[in-house]
């Protein structure tokens, strides 16, 4: 059960004001304090998630389960045969989860019981319900590929072709599709704090010749998609493609993407690739994190700052600070 206390409250303030001095710094400075590279901090547990909270510490998904790592580094399994991908804690607090393995997205409320949130989209079953973001009111917008085995799949459009889209849920508990054919195999996705834009990982990763792209698409008042703004930010071609993303305080793009070791015939690249890219907010590439681990999978931030940021790459869990916070959801 998680519970807001006064702790976690002073922790939102503290970070909101950290956040707003570096709004006019941030841009120029380094991203990386020290050419320090990450550190690992344990070998299993974490294959996906990650998703920080000020009491409980680090989640992520790892080995059908949700695995806790607390303030002091202790990892213990905190909800177990959970069969989630992706997390992000709402602006409530409570945690969304995409449930791959129940095809779902759901919610873990105060009390502790678990909310179904969408399930199906006009009578259909979704594939696997991979990653999420939220925008200022609430609404989640999530992503819907399918890898591997596909002869399970029941979404399909008027002609029969298989969809692997994006969805959104709005409070009132609606379910949208917003993206369908647009994109190849959504995956990571990450709104802007000023809900003017959508990027949207575009990884089909055991298809030759499929996407391995990032996209950026505005949003309209109403949070369709704009579809002819559709923007490619960065394309990388041979290798894997892009996974989950995250913004910091001054709205550059982290990114885990690539692959270390060759996967032919899909993945040909001629060297390691694997790590965070970080990307300006115009779409350059500022840097890239090398990841000594395959495949690196997705990444936030947490600690009391919200400089350090957690990487997970194969099972194995890595961080490494930044001079810059991230801008979570929450806290």
């Amino acid at each position: 059960m998680i519970r807001r206390s006064g702790f976690s409250a002073l922790y939102s303030i503290i970070a909101a004001v950290i956040v707003f001095c570096h709004r006019a710094s941030s841009a120029e400075e380094p991203i990386l304090p020290t050419q320090e590279g990450p550190r690992m901090l344990q070998e299993q547990g974490a294959g996906e998630g990650p998703a920080w909270h000020p009491e409980l510490g680090l989640l992520t998904s790892g080995g059908g389960h949700i695995y806790r790592r607390d303030r002091a580094g202790k990892v213990s399994v905190y909800r177990e045969n959970a069969g989630t991908n992706g997390l992000l804690f709402d602006r409530d607090g409570r945690l969304v989860m995409c449930e791959p393995a129940r095809r779902r997205v759901s919610r873990l409320e105060k009390d502790g019981s678990l909310k179904v949130l969408a399930d199906a989209y006009e009578g259909q079953r979704f594939n696997q319900p991979n990653d999420l973001t939220i925008d200022l009111q609430g609404r989640i917008y999530f992503s819907d590929p399918q890898y591997g085995d596909r002869s399970k799949m029941e979404m399909e459009d008027s002609q029969g072709r298989k969809i692997e889209g994006v969805y959104r849920i709005d409070p009132n508990g609606e379910v949208t599709r917003i993206i369908t054919h647009e994109v190849d195999r959504p995956n990571g996705l990450v709104v802007t704090p000023d809900d003017k834009h959508l990027y949207v990982a575009d990884n089909n990763n055991n298809t030759v010749g499929g996407a391995r792209k990032l996209w950026r698409f505005d949003l309209k008042a109403d949070r369709a998609v704009d579809f002819g703004s559709q923007k490619l930010i960065y394309d990388w071609k041979t290798t894997r493609g892009p996974d989950g993303l995250k913004l910091d305080a001054a709205g550059r793009l982290f990114v885990a993407a690539g692959l270390n070791r060759q996967n032919p015939p899909y993945e040909t690249q001629e060297r390691p690739t694997a790590g965070v890219y970080v990307f300006s907010p115009a779409g350059a590439l500022l840097q890239f994190i090398p990841i000594p681990r395959d495949e690196t999978t997705n990444c936030a931030f947490g600690g009391d700052d919200l400089k350090t940021l957690f990487i997970t790459a194969g099972g194995s869990l890595w961080s490494i600070r930044v001079n810059t916070p991230g801008k979570p959801v929450w806290p």
